[in-house]
């Protein structure tokens, strides 16, 4: 489902563009085409979303808006898993996920967060479509089908973008779609490759992450999925309390009452002192008013968000 902030991130000055003396790659094969969707957010939904991301409405539904509201995004929506350990109920539906992101000011994990991005891309007019992909594990094995969630975005000059703000400590900007090629990031090269079964594997520094499907998939489809990492032993969400957000410096991970901060290379980790620390940092560098703590209800903690 979504990865780990484990080594340092890169500084953000990279200008997030591959080399452009390196050899151009290989076309890839033509992506199934995005299919309708119902849901149409209110115009007022739109222009809350760009207030809650410090977006300005872009002129053109084009690649280098996308780029600008998907690095705003992972820098103000976390990926956290709060509302497990809450005991809250996780929703697989567009509107209560806007309100979860717009109103309440919270995030979520890769279901929640890349389907709130998806509904704001077509407001804006791009044209998305839901990939269900299968996260790498420790063995390199692909997990289970519908693991994981990524967006195929289109924009209005027909270039195909992979938009994921929903994997923790990824790619700062979308990945192109239709390029094979080494892709430059400040979270690290990226590339894709095609499989023999007609998939597609995405590589953040030679090593894979997860495997796309192209076929376009509907919310509904990934609602297994999200059961499964909710409640299944098997899952490290019921087991781990994480709640993450890239910054201009690095990152800050809040797991439990362990905050690790990144910043310019380093690693900075402390254990917060008490229920009120933790809830000031929630509020402070999360930007989420909690009345109550959420309590990993697994036993066992973990610092990694994937």
């Amino acid at each position: 489902m979504t990865t780990r902030p484990t080594a340092p991130v890169p500084s953000e000055c990279s200008s997030g563009h591959p080399d452009p003396s390196a050899p151009s790659a290989a076309p890839a094969p033509s992506a199934a085409p995005v299919p309708g969707e119902d849901f149409v957010p209110a115009p007022a939904d739109v222009l809350a979303y760009l207030r809650r991301i410090g977006a300005q409405r872009p002129d053109r539904a084009d690649a280098d808006a996308l780029r600008d509201l998907h690095l705003r995004h992972l820098r103000t929506v976390p990926f956290e898993n709060l509302s497990i350990h809450l005991g809250e109920d996780i929703v697989l539906e567009e509107k209560t996920l806007l309100d979860k992101v717009i109103g309440a000011h919270r995030g979520g994990f890769c279901y929640e967060v890349n389907t709130a991005f998806a509904v704001l891309l077509r407001g804006l007019g791009y044209r998305v479509s839901l990939l269900q992909a299968r996260v790498f594990g420790p063995e390199g094995r692909p997990g289970i089908p519908y693991d994981h969630m990524a967006l195929l975005v289109e924009t209005a000059d027909g270039e195909r973008l992979i938009a994921d703000v929903g994997f923790g400590d990824h790619s700062h900007f979308p990945v192109r779609y239709d390029d094979r090629g080494d892709q430059a990031d400040p979270g690290g090269v990226f590339r894709l490759v095609d499989t023999p079964e007609g998939d597609v594997d995405v590589l953040r520094d030679g090593k894979p992450q997860y495997r796309m499907e192209v076929r376009p998939r509907r919310l509904a489809d990934f609602t297994a999925g999200a059961w499964y990492h909710r409640t299944s032993p098997d899952s490290h969400f019921p087991r781990s309390l994480v709640c993450s957000l890239l910054t201009e410096e690095g990152r800050i991970t809040l797991s439990d009452r362990k905050l690790i901060t990144r910043a310019g290379g380093e690693r900075d980790e402390r254990i917060l002192d008490g229920e009120d620390e933790v809830r000031s940092a929630y509020r402070d560098l999360f930007g989420i008013e909690l009345d109550a703590l959420p309590v990993v209800r697994g036993g066992i903690t973990d610092s990694n968000p994937r």
